[in-house]
């Protein structure tokens, strides 16, 4: 068993927006925003090589939506999902399963490529694995989150037969596990990875950055702000009992880290890239 993060650029969301209720005088001392008060984002996936298996863990933003959507949100970086994949000596239908923890666009983008008029899955070889609870909270979006859910990202993998559903409390992967948390959206996936006797958890949006370790960052963008806190509080309490190493989907220079309690609660211990301790 293998992992390796997979970088496929950075993009910019209005700070106040992802530190919610924190004032700007705290969390910019953490992500200093722009002018515009917009903070750079990674967005990190994971591929998991198990056996015959080849597994990618979200695919990010992609690159087939307009230029009107993209001036919202600066794509930017050398890195990109099939040139960060192809570094690790990969090819895009080696890739056997996609595991997407949800499906706002920054998370499944890069699914479904754009080949003339025709949107076609990016692995063409991969079985597309979701939650179903939150592939039909997707499919018919409430007001406050459907400009997330593009369905121009997932719906064609199910036209075309790509998609199966994950049963949490019996996982199809050797080594993963899932947890379901539901403040951010609705039964977002966590995948937790134990490798080499050690556990690491993919935060997604429940931890997006070391800046959300604290209990009250919590993004704006959550649906259910106490149940992010109450998840937030029970999850980290898990990961310090148990010694996880967390791994950060959105932290631009951050890729994991390991927990410690301070006077003010858990907070990061060591941080470090993941080919450090894989």
């Amino acid at each position: 068993m293998k992992i390796h993060t997979i970088d496929t650029g950075f993009f910019k969301l209005d700070g106040g927006a992802m530190f919610g209720v924190v004032p700007k005088v705290m969390w910019q001392k953490i992500n200093p925003a722009d002018e515009n008060n917009l903070c750079t984002w990674a967005m990190r996936c994971l591929l998991i090589e198990i056996d015959d298996r080849l597994i990618l863990i979200d695919t990010g933003l992609g690159d087939k939506q307009s230029e009107k959507f993209f001036s919202y949100f600066h794509p930017h970086g050398e890195d990109s999902l099939m040139k960060s994949i192809e570094a690790k000596g990969v090819n895009a239908d080696d890739i056997t399963d996609v595991i997407h923890t949800h499906l706002h666009f920054d998370h499944c983008g890069g699914s479904i490529n754009r080949v003339d008029d025709e949107l076609v899955p990016a692995f063409k070889n991969a079985t597309y694995w979701h939650n179903e609870t939150h592939w039909n909270w997707a499919m018919k979006p409430n007001d406050r989150e459907k400009a997330s859910f593009l369905k121009e990202n997932f719906e064609p993998l199910q036209i075309q037969g790509k998609v199966k559903f994950i049963d949490p409390n019996n996982s199809p992967f050797k080594n993963i596990t899932f947890e379901i948390v539901n403040g951010h959206t609705e039964a977002m996936l966590l995948p937790i990875i134990n490798y080499n006797g050690k556990t690491f958890a993919y935060m997604a949006d429940l931890i997006p950055s070391v800046g959300h370790i604290p209990l009250p960052y919590i993004m704006g963008y959550d649906l259910r702000a106490l149940t992010t806190l109450n998840e937030k509080t029970s999850f980290l309490k898990k990961a310090y009992d148990n010694n996880y190493t967390l791994i950060f989907e959105h932290d631009p220079k951050i890729e994991c880290c390991t927990l410690k309690m301070t006077e003010k609660g858990i907070r990061m211990d060591e941080a470090f890239k993941l080919n450090e301790t894989v």
